[in-house]
């Protein structure tokens, strides 16, 4: 089987509520795209009837493929087992909740065609609560600050590539991996598409906030190492002043004979150092905890089985 000319790449965890509607969406837009088209599903380790509704899905519609990993490995890890396996000339991500609407893969390639290598979707009107939305732009514009890469704000995984932009990631072989992040640091000629941002169809969202706060770490500590020179700096600012109110206390003392501070400062003062100390020392932990994953060199992901690769030369 040749290469497709488009491979549509997306993650599945428990969405056999979606799935269906999902299908019928996506369905609707294939027939509007100029050229073959591969629809690779990975389904990471659901544990609701999400594989069986693809493999029948699959059997009724030859350019379904499955790939179903042998377990959960989270998000970043079904896409990147996607992109390992995609061969279309243009791979399109996206998310299986129908928060980001099908019908903006037509625009992707639009600007495709005109010579972008990477259309990434800007989320306009995001449809979360309040707190979550102050912390998406919370962490993009830390990002973008920390990493010294022009990380574009409120840019997720939908996106559009050209294959020499997978081929750039899949060299890539980090155990973290932030694939927006990824993406932008790949370079090549990217712009953003402004996408109205939906609710999610039904159903819960599947990243927890600790998946979150995780995804926000690996963005940061795997593009900057910042975090880790603000230790040094703050270290010195605090020998600076605490050798500079040494002397005063000193002064005090000796010329004054008075007590400069009482032991109620200090005390509080021991406490604050002790607590940014904690604070550095988890930084640390931080990154060699990453040192250590990629050390072991364990597989991202372990595939359990695939569906529809069968005759790929």
């Amino acid at each position: 089987m040749k290469n497709a000319d488009y491979s549509i790449v997306i993650p599945i965890f428990n969405e056999e509520e979606i799935l269906p509607e999902l299908w019928r969406q996506l369905s609707g837009v294939l027939p509007r795209l100029d050229g073959s088209c591969e629809v690779i599903f990975i389904d990471d380790g659901s544990v609701d009837a999400s594989l069986e509704l693809l493999e029948e899905l699959s059997g009724k519609h030859p350019e379904i493929k499955i790939i179903s990993l042998s377990r959960n490995f989270g998000h970043q890890c079904a896409l990147s087992a996607g992109i390992d396996r995609a061969n279309g000339k243009a791979v399109i991500l996206m998310d299986g909740d129908l928060q980001d609407s099908p019908e903006a893969i037509i625009s992707f390639i639009t600007f495709w065609k005109q010579g972008y290598d990477v259309i990434y979707a800007i989320r306009h009107q995001r449809k979360e609560k309040l707190f979550k939305k102050l912390a998406f732009k919370s962490f993009y514009y830390l990002q973008t600050k920390l990493s010294g890469i022009a990380m574009p704000m409120d840019a997720g995984i939908f996106s559009l590539m050209d294959r020499k932009v997978v081929l750039a990631l899949r060299q890539m072989p980090e155990r973290n991996k932030y694939i927006s992040g990824l993406r932008a640091y790949a370079g090549f000629k990217q712009i953003g598409v402004y996408v109205e941002r939906g609710p999610r169809y039904r159903g819960e969202p599947k990243v927890s906030v600790s998946k979150l706060f995780k995804l926000a770490f690996d963005g940061i500590f795997s593009f900057s190492t910042i975090p880790l020179k603000l230790a040094t700096f703050f270290g010195l600012i605090s020998a600076v002043v605490s050798f500079i109110i040494g002397l005063i206390g000193l002064f005090y003392k000796l010329v004054l004979g008075i007590e400069f501070l009482s032991w109620a400062y200090g005390l509080t003062t021991t406490f604050f150092m002790g607590g940014v100390q904690l604070l550095f020392l988890g930084i640390i932990g931080e990154y060699i905890g990453r040192i250590y994953e990629e050390v072991r060199h364990r597989p991202y992901y372990i595939v359990g089985k695939t569906i529809g690769f069968e005759n790929r030369e």
